[in-house]
């Protein structure tokens, strides 16, 4: 980097930005330069940039500037620039500071002016000739000359209350900065510690490490820290607030390997970077047999169970001025717990306010998308044809605005089922796994359109491996339902009533479905005080009269031509001995 000169010291915006003191400061509405906490990384990205104002300053060039010697990954420059857009543009209604030019780099848009060192005093002594070349003596007055030297000690007195009243405001304020300016779903993996005594078993252990870095990499708006920085770090004894502050994170997952016999138990501890607090721990067991599909299988069960926590961490974070993404992740956090009508109804209107701050937010157009037509197929809304036709709407700009977003794949596929296009919705969710392979909602839905289409068998591994990936995912009880509905329609009566059972402990609050579908089952097991009791709770349960007769059923419910002939032998035969009328 180049060496900062004595007079590095911009203003812009409220803004001053001190690069030979390392600091960026803000002036509060009372005119007090108040400190703000920026990583070291995007202070080097700024002062780059701000020292190039106006003009385009190349990627390639930020890059050898702020990770010279180092080897990231190429989402950690945009991460970058996104934390400081977040702190810089807060309150700006005429575009960013920091305008992208596509495929090339960054330019620095706002006005700067650049400050030089205060100048010595001219003043020197008692006013004798100091002979040639000696700088000119001030011919002030004694009078004026002590005026001037008062209001220096004025000025004196209103630096020292400034310089208060700015510690004061950054020790009230200092909750909401530190790590809220630092990019929010940002970690750094670092070398696991091989437990064993076989040194073959080290390359295994490394390969953990760099497939883990590279499936956390595949969660939207993450930062990590690429393989090559993380390993400069094996065998060192750093603390982990020094090893966030180096790298700009927030979290450090670090972990362990140890292999007994034919079993290889992992584990997986995430912690707090600036804190240095235990967030999260986790075993995970496999056999050894093919080591690389193991290694496989490991890697991505961490990756999905982290992002979940990540996301509920971050969600949860005090933020003083929340933006979009700020409400996609508690929409998003929400909806990691049980689905019911009153979460669908939360994180839609958190979805809502985050398009009212950007309405061209893929994330928000999509996650709105997927739940309008979610609580449509899960019979918990009243207002299903809007609720079709706004999701509709939404997952059209989303996959017109990024055709590479597995999210708004995802948006496209919801719609379609919840529209009763079961082929078409399967095609969708299959072009969601092409894109991630970890997005585990997609191995259930297709499940979902596939029952509806009449493919029981095909449906089941599809479940079973939604629940191997994600065992304590909050949509677990549904994958049950949807396991016990595909064996009750092959008329496996008791494997149908163990697992929707199994559901309803799961998630109480899971809907009406599945207590339609278990009161079917009790009938035909003979159990018919057990059974009126369950066509009960779901005619309380549902948003309609479709529990009212097996005719207002048929004519709300959406089965393909395939499916009828196994309905009719297995759940409408259980319902009419449950006691529900055919008209």
């Amino acid at each position: 980097m180049d060496a900062p000169a004595t007079d590095e010291v911009f203003l812009f915006e409220g803004f001053r930005l001190d690069i030979q003191a390392g600091g960026l400061f803000r002036t509060d509405e009372n005119g007090v330069l108040v400190p703000v906490a920026i990583g070291s990384r995007a202070l080097d990205l700024l002062s780059r940039l701000v020292r190039r104002h106006g003009d385009l300053v190349s990627k390639d060039e930020i890059m050898t500037a702020v990770w010279p010697g180092m080897v990231v990954e190429d989402s950690n420059l945009p991460t970058q620039i996104l934390a400081l857009r977040r702190v810089l543009d807060r309150g700006r209604s005429n575009g960013s500071c920091i305008q992208t030019v596509s495929g090339r780099g960054y330019r620095f848009a706002a006005r700067v002016t650049r400050c030089g060192a205060d100048p010595a005093p001219a003043v020197r002594g008692n006013g004798e000739d100091r002979g040639a070349g000696a700088p000119p003596i001030s011919r002030l007055t004694t009078g004026a000359r002590a005026r001037r030297w008062a209001w220096r000690e004025i000025a004196s007195l209103c630096v020292a209350l400034a310089v208060f009243g700015s510690l004061t405001a950054w020790i009230w304020d200092h909750r909401w900065s530190g790590a809220d300016t630092l990019p929010r779903l940002s970690m750094v993996v670092l070398p696991f510690s091989n437990l064993g005594t076989d040194p073959d078993q080290e390359h295994f252990v490394d390969a953990i490490t760099s497939d883990l870095t590279t499936e956390l990499s595949r969660i939207g708006h993450s930062f990590v820290v690429s393989r090559n920085t993380a390993f400069t770090y094996r065998n060192k004894s750093v603390d982990t607030k020094q090893i966030g502050r180096e790298l700009g994170v927030r979290y450090v997952l670090e972990g362990s390997v140890r292999r007994s016999g034919n079993k290889v138990r992992v584990d997986a501890q995430l912690i707090d970077a600036e804190t240095d607090q235990l967030l999260w721990a986790q075993q995970f067991d496999g056999d050894v047999g093919d080591l690389f599909a193991l290694e496989d299988d490991i890697t991505r069960r961490i990756a999905i169970t982290l992002g979940t926590e990540l996301i509920d961490r971050e969600a949860a974070r005090p933020t003083r001025h929340p933006d979009a993404f700020d409400f996609i992740l508690r929409g998003a956090a929400v909806m990691n717990a049980p689905k019911t009508g009153k979460t669908y109804a939360e994180a839609i209107s958190l979805f809502d306010r985050a398009m009212s701050l950007d309405p061209r937010a893929v994330e928000a157009q999509s996650f709105l998308a997927i739940h309008l037509a979610g609580r449509v197929t899960a019979d918990q809304t009243d207002t299903a044809p809007a609720d079709i036709a706004r999701g509709e709407a939404l997952a059209g700009q989303a996959v017109a605005a990024s055709p590479r977003s597995s999210l708004a794949h995802m948006a496209q596929a919801m719609v379609l089922r919840a529209q009763n296009r079961f082929e078409e919705a399967i095609r969708a969710y299959d072009a969601v796994l092409t894109l991630n392979r970890n997005f585990v909602p997609a191995y259930a839905n297709i499940a979902y359109a596939k029952l509806s289409a009449g493919s029981t068998e095909d449906a089941i591994p599809l479940l079973e491996e939604a629940i191997r990936l994600s065992p304590r995912n909050s949509d677990v009880g549904s994958w049950y339902w949807a396991i016990g509905r595909a064996h009750l329609m092959e008329a496996r009566v008791d494997q149908a009533v163990f697992w929707l059972e199994k559901a309803l402990r799961a998630n109480p609050e899971v809907g009406p479905q599945p207590h339609a579908w278990l009161a079917a089952a009790y009938a035909l097991e003979g159990k018919s005080e057990l059974a009126a009791a369950e066509l009960a709770e779901a005619r309380r349960l549902s948003s309609d009269d479709r529990y009212s007769s097996i005719a207002r059923l048929t004519a709300v419910s959406s089965w393909s031509p395939k499916g009828p002939g196994r309905l009719e032998s297995t759940y409408l035969a259980g319902l009419r001995k449950a006691g529900m009328p055919e008209e």
